[in-house]
């Protein structure tokens, strides 16, 4: 593999921080809703459940930041 001028491979990027994560998480929440709603509209169950799935997962996840860490 090659590397740019002065680029070590075993230089890793930035690292994500917890903000990051929290707004990955958060994204993910609204996402999941916009999922679910759409997926009412337009009688596609698997959306539905995919959207609750994921909005589920994220406000837990919410939480467990937000209360435990």
């Amino acid at each position: 593999m090659r590397y740019r001028i002065g680029e070590e491979p075993d230089m890793l990027g930035t690292a994500m921080d917890q903000s990051a994560i929290n707004s990955i998480a958060l994204l993910s929440l609204l996402l999941g809703i916009g999922f679910v709603i759409a997926g009412l509209r337009s009688r596609h169950h698997w959306l539905t459940i995919w959207g609750a799935g994921l909005s589920l997962w994220s406000a837990g996840y919410i939480a467990l930041v937000a209360f435990f860490l």
